[in-house]
């Protein structure tokens, strides 16, 4: 239940408030709209009654207005429109949403924005992300402020007629806000446990925030050097290059030298970001086998060496150091083995695992970063780390992706953000073994909290990395409207993810900055979530 000043809004459940329902449906479709006959009770029931869900909102004793949803097929929009799916969006759980009515004392849009919000909590618990209406054709204007979809041909008679419409929940989601009340009276950010973009420390949002300089000028090198010897002492690793672009752009270029190798490699799979390893060895056109295990569980460490050792033919492989989709953290230790034991050339994706856990990259062939995630500055520069001395084959790759090209243009061949660099560098200068300590710490705590409070969590102890928290939630426990409820109470979740959405999940990251304090209070929330299934 929802309140706002006198006004109540939740679900209708006693029968005086489905009394006051048939009433207000009298008043609004036979008296205002004469869309039915009218009658002595002066009260008109919907034939959907036994199955409508109505959101209202209560003045006291006072009915001030109702919405309904449905669920069950056939809609009334199916009498009334022929091959209705044929207009609507695929792979859509659909509802109805009926009898939007309010008060005329009532119409100040308060009601409104009080009922959709209370309609869209309720919709999206139930699993729903589409609704169809048949929407007054004289009020589109305001359905299209929402974010409806007109479709086929008007449905009624004259004088009324109506437009059959559609809005996605998502949609809706997006133009809702800026109409609550609530919005406007919030007056603290929220909590960001996002993997990205994560929250940012003030000292370096001033960093960016400074003037931009020329990455051409003698300045520029100097942070440009210094930065990569942060990043590098940080890894261990040899040699790295910064890019203006995203961590699918690094792990494009890791592709593009591994093509140069004219070798055949593995690909490991154990989550959404190993496959995506997979897509781009295929699009480069790579030769590799790929070994994939369930997601959520460490690589098969036996197979993968069986692969090793058995298939001379291999010159790489290449793997997920921290696969962010599930929170496993694989083990780089016995990938350094197996590669040594049979030559192999190792790449890793550790774009979620740097800044987060300690990463020794000796050994490692190429691995790719990003500024964003662990390391707590802005997304928008991606790295690239390696030891050796790059190939360079005149016109074998595109220029953006050539590692060889940066390395041989002292890391810069084309224009790169002074103020990301800034940003970065700034970043760089507050990750200390303090930091992978506490988050080690914090990471078991909140798992071994989520698993008594009945949450699922994915990966197993042993396996768990710090700082990503998978939680599978039970069926009974939508996780677009659990991400919501908790978004409402002050604390930004991943769930938006194609996905995460598909499974259910949602994540708590610790990449950004946050305090044990609101890690608790969101452990709160989240227990109070536990009590609905």
């Amino acid at each position: 239940m929802t309140a706002r000043s006198s006004l109540r809004f939740k679900i209708a459940s006693e029968p005086w408030e489905f009394n006051l329902i048939h009433r207000l449906n009298y008043c609004t479709f036979v008296e205002e709209i004469p869309q039915h006959q009218a009658s002595a009770s002066r009260r008109l029931v919907d034939p959907f009654h036994a199955e409508n869900t109505y959101v209202i909102c209560l003045d006291g004793r006072k009915l001030a207005g109702m919405v309904a949803f449905r669920g069950q097929r056939p809609f009334s929009l199916d009498q009334k429109l022929e091959r209705l799916d044929d207009f609507l969006p695929s792979g859509r759980r659909c509802c109805e949403v009926r009898l939007l009515a309010v008060e005329r004392k009532y119409r100040n849009g308060r009601v409104v924005w009080g009922l959709l919000e209370l309609l869209i909590e309720k919709v999206k618990a139930r699993g729903y992300d589409l609704a169809v209406i048949s929407g007054n054709a004289r009020h589109e204007k305001l359905y299209r402020c929402l974010g409806f979809t007109p479709f086929g041909p008007l449905v009624g008679q004259d004088p009324v007629q109506f437009q059959p419409m559609y809005l996605t929940l998502e949609s809706l989601e997006e133009r809702l806000p800026a109409f609550l009340p609530a919005a406007a009276a919030r007056t603290s950010p929220p909590v960001s446990f996002l993997p990205g973009p994560v929250a940012i420390h003030p000292c370096v949002q001033e960093a960016f925030g400074a003037g931009p300089v020329s990455h051409r000028s003698v300045t520029f090198q100097q942070d440009l050097t210094e930065t990569k010897r942060r990043l590098c002492a940080l890894t261990k690793a040899g040699r790295v290059e910064l890019l203006v672009g995203s961590g699918t752009l690094a792990n494009d270029v890791v592709a593009g030298q591994l093509s140069l190798l004219r070798q055949a490699g593995l690909v490991l799979s154990n989550g959404e970001f190993g496959r995506r390893l997979v897509d781009h060895a295929s699009r480069w056109g790579l030769e590799a086998v790929n070994v994939a295990v369930d997601w959520g569980k460490p690589f098969d460490l036996a197979e993968v060496r069986r692969h090793a050792v058995e298939n001379h033919a291999l010159g790489w492989l290449w793997a997920v150091h921290c696969e962010t989709s599930t929170g496993v953290l694989n083990d780089l230790a016995e990938l350094k083995e197996i590669c040594a034991l049979r030559g192999l050339k190792l790449c890793l994706d550790c774009i979620s695992s740097i800044g987060l856990t300690p990463v020794d990259l000796r050994g490692v062939y190429l691995a790719s970063g990003v500024s964003g995630k662990g390391l707590g500055a802005f997304p928008g520069l991606a790295l690239v780390f390696y030891h050796h001395t790059p190939g360079a084959v005149a016109g074998a790759l595109p220029r953006y992706l050539d590692l060889g090209y940066y390395a041989a243009c002292a890391g810069v061949p084309f224009t790169i953000s002074s103020n990301l660099l800034h940003a970065l560098q700034t970043a760089l200068g507050r990750i200390h073994s303090r930091r992978f300590d506490q988050l080690v710490k914090d990471s078991a705590w909140l798992r071994a909290e989520l698993r008594q409070a009945g949450f699922g969590v994915l990966a197993a102890e042993p396996d768990a990395a710090p700082g990503v928290v998978t939680i599978v939630l039970p069926k009974t426990l939508n996780s677009r409207w659990a991400a919501d409820k908790l978004a409402r109470a002050g604390y930004l979740l991943s769930f938006g993810s194609e996905y995460l959405l598909a499974r259910n999940w949602i994540q708590i990251c610790l990449m950004g900055e946050y305090t044990r304090e609101s890690l608790g209070r969101l452990l709160g929330e989240l227990k109070k979530l536990s009590a609905t299934f």
